[in-house]
C-alpha cells in the first residue's frame, strides 16, 4: 500500500514519525476514565442470571476480544441504592491488572446498547467526550503493537502486573482528521474480519484433528483396531453379502465388556477395575504456584501448571526444594496424574503422563495413579485415562468448583489386553498421533502468521505507516 506524501516527528520517541497533517494529544484531554464495580464479594457474582442480577463485563471478555462479546457477560448483584459506574456504547475498556505483561492494558470497545451494564473491578473504562474522535479508530489504536509495547513498559509488579491510571490518561494519542479515522476503522474492520475468518477455519481444523486423535486413542484402547497383515486397521471385520444384506464378520471374536463406554472388546481381553492394577495417591503437598522455582531439587507437579500440558517432560521447568518433600507424594516416571478439582467440567479429570527420570512432588487438587507394571504398561494406562476421564466427570460434585474423590477413580473399569498387545497398541497410538500432531503444528504456524499479519496491518494503518485509500 502507498505511504503518505510527507511525515513529521511526532515529538514522542516511542511513536516515531506520523503523517504531517496528523496531530498528537494526551488521552486525558479527549475524555475521562471511570472505575469498575467496587465493594463486592465472591457471592455477589455469578455466571448465570437468577433474574435479579445485572450483567457485567468480566476481564476475560476484554482480554480475548477486540469488541465486547455480548454472549460472554456475567452477572452481579447491584442494589438500587448503589452508585456504580455503568458502561455505555462506544466506551473503550482497559485491563488494569493481569498476570502477564502481555495482557496488561488490553482493550476492547463496547458497541452494544445495554441500559445497565457494569465493569469488572480489574478494569477501567474510558469515555470519549471529544467530537474529533472516532471510538472504533481509537480502539484499534490501543490494540496496535506500538501501544501494546508502551503499556508493557509502564506496567509494574512481580506476581501480578498492575497499571496506574495515569499511564492511560497521559498516553499520547495519534489523531488523524475524523474522516480518515472513520476510513481507517472501516478498512480494518473489513480486513481483520477476513483474517479472523481464516483463523477460525484453521482453529476448526485443529479441533477436528484433536477429535480425530481422541478417536484413534479410544478405538485402540477399547479393541476397535485390529492387526491386519502386520499393520493396524480400524476395520475389525470383513464385509460380505448374506441373504441380500451386507454383514460384517469380525476378524477376531468379540465379547461384551459389560461396561457401556467400552462396548465390545476382543475375546482374549479382560476388563478390570483400576483398583486392581494401580496404587493411588492423593496430592496434598502445600507448595503454591508462586513458590515454584526455575531450578530445584524436585519437579513441582502443581495443579495450575500440570493441567495445561499432556506430558511432563524436560520442557516442563517448574521446581521446588526439599522443604516440601514427602515420601508419600513422590511422582515417578510412568505415573499418570489426574486433575481432581476444576472450575470447568471440561478440565476435570485431565490426565498428564510423567515422563521424566528425576523425581516429582505432587501438589494438591490432583491424584496419582502408579501402575502395577506386571499387569499394565504405564503408557497404555495413560492413554486409557484420556478416554475414561469422561466417566470421572459423572462423579463431579460442587457448584462453582467441580471435583471427584479418590474412591470414585478406584471404581473405574478399563479394558486390558495382554501386555505385549498393550505395547503394540501404544506404538500404534504414538505413530498415528505423531502424524496428527504434525498437521496440528502446521495449522498453528499458519495461525501465528495470520495473527502477526493482522497485528502489523493494524499497527501500520493507525500509525500512518500506510495510507488507506477509498
Amino acid at each position: 500500500m502507498n505511504k503518505y506524501p510527507t511525515y513529521k516527528n511526532s515529538g514522542v520517541d516511542w511513536l516515531g514519525e506520523i503523517p504531517e497533517h496528523w496531530e498528537v494529544r494526551k488521552l486525558k484531554f479527549l475524555g475521562y476514565i471511570y472505575a469498575g464495580i467496587s465493594g463486592k464479594k465472591g457471592d455477589d457474582f455469578s455466571k448465570d442470571n437468577n433474574g435479579k442480577m445485572k450483567p457485567f463485563i468480566p476481564f476475560t471478555n476484554i482480554c480475548n476480544n477486540a469488541k465486547i462479546d455480548n454472549n460472554q457477560f456475567q452477572y452481579v448483584n447491584i442494589a438500587e441504592s448503589e452508585n456504580q459506574n455503568r458502561v455505555k456504547k462506544n466506551d473503550i475498556l482497559f485491563l488494569m491488572s493481569s498476570e502477564t505483561l502481555d495482557d496488561i492494558a488490553k482493550n476492547s470497545i463496547y458497541l452494544g446498547n445495554e441500559n445497565e451494564l457494569y465493569l469488572n473491578s480489574f478494569c477501567k473504562g474510558f469515555r470519549i467526550t471529544s467530537d474529533e474522535i472516532n471510538p472504533e479508530f481509537f480502539n484499534y489504536l490501543f490494540i496496535s503493537k506500538v501501544y501494546r509495547n508502551y503499556f508493557s513498559l509502564v506496567g509494574r509488579g512481580f506476581t501480578r502486573i498492575n497499571l496506574k491510571q495515569e499511564y492511560i490518561n497521559d498516553a499520547y494519542t495519534i489523531i488523524p482528521p475524523l474522516p480518515e479515522q472513520q476510513k481507517i476503522a472501516q478498512f480494518l474492520d473489513e480486513k481483520t474480519a477476513k483474517i479472523d475468518l481464516a483463523i477460525a477455519q484453521k482453529e476448526k481444523m485443529i479441533a477436528l484433528l484433536k477429535e480425530r486423535k481422541q478417536i484413534v486413542i479410544q478405538n485402540a484402547v477399547t479393541g476397535k483396531w485390529s492387526m491386519v497383515n502386520g499393520e493396524w486397521s480400524m476395520d475389525n471385520g470383513e464385509w460380505s453379502m448374506i441373504n441380500g444384506e451386507w454383514s460384517m464378520t469380525p476378524k477376531s471374536k468379540l465379547k461384551d465388556s459389560g461396561v457401556e463406554w467400552i462396548g465390545e472388546i476382543p475375546e482374549h481381553w479382560e476388563v478390570k477395575k483400576l483398583f486392581g492394577i494401580c496404587r493411588f495417591v492423593r496430592g496434598n503437598s502445600t507448595f503454591s504456584k508462586d513458590e515454584m522455582l526455575s531450578n530445584g531439587e524436585y519437579v513441582a507437579v502443581q495443579y495450575g501448571k500440570s493441567y495445561q500440558v499432556n506430558e511432563i517432560n524436560e520442557k516442563y521447568e517448574f521446581y521446588i526444594n526439599s522443604e516440601f518433600y514427602k515420601d508419600s507424594q513422590i511422582v515417578n516416571q510412568g505415573d499418570t496424574i489426574f486433575v481432581s478439582t476444576s472450575e470447568t467440567i471440561e478440565d476435570l479429570g485431565h490426565s498428564v503422563f510423567y515422563n521424566r527420570s528425576d523425581l516429582g512432588l505432587l501438589g494438591g487438587e490432583q491424584m496419582l495413579l502408579k501402575p502395577n507394571l506386571e499387569l499394565i504398561d504405564s503408557k497404555y494406562l495413560f492413554y486409557s485415562s484420556r478416554v475414561f476421564a469422561k466417566e470421572l466427570r459423572k462423579f463431579a460434585t460442587g457448584i462453582k468448583v467441580n471435583r471427584f474423590n479418590i474412591n470414585d477413580i478406584k471404581t473405574i473399569y478399563i479394558s486390558i489386553p495382554p501386555i505385549q498387545d498393550q505395547t503394540a497398541i501404544v506404538a500404534h497410538i504414538e505413530a498415528q498421533s505423531a502424524k496428527i500432531d504434525q498437521a496440528i503444528a502446521l495449522q498453528e504456524q499458519q495461525i501465528a502468521k495470520l495473527k502477526e499479519y493482522k497485528a502489523t496491518l493494524i499497527d501500520s494503518a493507525v500509525t500512518g505507516k500506510i495510507m488507506v485509500n477509498d
